[in-house]
Formats: C-alpha cells, structure tokens, sequence
C-alpha cells in the first residue's frame, strides 16, 4: 500500500484528507492519505521514514521552510520558492508547487478580464499567485502587514485600480471564520472579480462582503482539487 499526507501546523480546516480517501474508494485505488500536524520541520524526515510516505503535499507555514530540507526542487517551484507537493523516492525529497497550476486553471476560467491585481499576502501561497499574474501579463501589487503597501495605508483608489483582488492570507479560514483582510471594502463593485484561495468556509466574511458588494467571486475549492490531481499525478511518474 502507498501512503501519502499533508504537513502543516493547523490541519482542522483541510479538505486534503476526504478528498484524497474518497478518490481512492472510487478508483479502488489501494493508498491511504494522512494528516500530519507539526510545529516544526524537525522531524520532517523522521515521519516521512516511519510512516512510509511515497509522497506529500505541504500547507500553511512550512510551504517556504520546507526548501533548505529537500533534496530536488523543480525549477518552477525554485522562481516561486515555495513547494506545497512532495515526491519521496528511494529516500530522495523533491518539490514541486501545484499551487501554480491549479491557481492559475481556476482563474482562467474565472476572470475573463483584463485589468491589474492586487493581492492580499506575501507568504508561500502568494507566491505562487505572483508567479501566474506575472506568466499571464496581469499586472498586479502586493498588500502585506510589512511591505511598502499594507493595511495601514491602503485606500480606496488601490482596489479601484484594480479589477482583480486575491486573498492569499489565512484569515477567514475555518476555525477563525470571522477574521478578513482589513482593506477598504466600500470600493469594492460589480466590476471586480474577488478570488479568495480559503475554500473552507465555502464563502469566508472576506468574499461575502465582496459579493454583497456586487463583485463576482470564487472560493479556492476548485483550486484544491487541481492542485490535487496534479500531485497525484506528480506522485505518480516514473523517473
């Protein structure tokens, strides 16, 4: 039997799990996926050895920590530098970020516009945003608690530039579900499109208020399951 997971700090939230062991009923696929919750990386290698784990996906906030402890980085993980999906062979760690490609299958089918950006967070997943804005010519700017542009001096002109608005944050997540991004929520209107990577909730507070605003919106449920299916597949090559 071959064994997969997912590695985090806080694992409540995560659909990974179901999904994984639904897929495998239904194809009669015999694996077993496991959710593996730590404070650190420190044992990293030590769990991927006892538990036998052919492969695992990474989330929130090990998806930039984890990069000095791997083995092989794929390229387009190493220009985004974060990996969020691990290939275990012959004890050999190699990273890849399906983060990317399932980020940017959903957009394509969502936003039908041409604009600029703007994307809330700076951590690994926002990476991996950045990284299919700029393969895709969206122009777009960074909101982070830190960085040049933040939740203190962002205003209203900043989402009007933009039809575009990402949140690539943990807030809102289940179990803080009434956390949001801090930003000038009456510029939001029907001519923006508001993507939210949280899908559990299904609709945060974050992309409420955005579509009560008339903005259209999506969840990253779809996301999930691309990113998901392309780590299978990954899991799955043949050197």
């Amino acid at each position: 039997m071959d064994h997969f997971g997912l590695i985090g700090k806080k694992l409540s939230h995560s659909f990974s799990e179901s999904y994984f062991k639904e897929k495998f009923q239904s194809a009669d696929i015999k694996a077993e996926y496991g959710l593996f919750e730590m404070d650190s990386l420190d044992r990293l290698k030590t769990v991927v050895t006892e538990k036998k784990l052919n492969g695992f996906n990474v989330t929130i906030p090990f998806k930039q920590e984890i990069l000095p402890i791997l083995d092989r980085i794929d390229s387009a993980a190493e220009e985004i530098g974060a990996v969020n999906c691990v290939r275990v062979q012959n004890g050999v760690l190699s990273g890849y970020n399906t983060d990317a490609y399932g980020f940017e299958k959903s957009l394509k089918s969502f936003y039908l516009d041409n604009g600029t950006a703007l994307v809330l967070g700076n951590g690994g997943s926002s990476r991996a945003v950045q990284y299919v804005l700029s393969k895709n010519n969206i122009p777009f700017k960074v909101v982070s608690r830190s960085g040049t542009l933040n939740y203190k001096n962002i205003h209203a002109n900043h989402l009007k530039d933009a039809n575009l608005i990402i949140n690539t944050t943990p807030l809102g997540m289940f179990p803080m579900i009434d956390t949001y991004p801090n930003i000038p929520y009456e510029a939001i209107g029907s001519q923006h499109y508001v993507f939210d990577l949280i899908y559990n909730p299904e609709e945060t507070t974050f992309l409420r208020r955005a579509r009560i605003a008339g903005a259209k919106t999506r969840n990253g449920l779809d996301m999930l399951h691309l990113q998901a299916e392309k780590s299978w597949e990954i899991w799955n090559e043949m050197n």
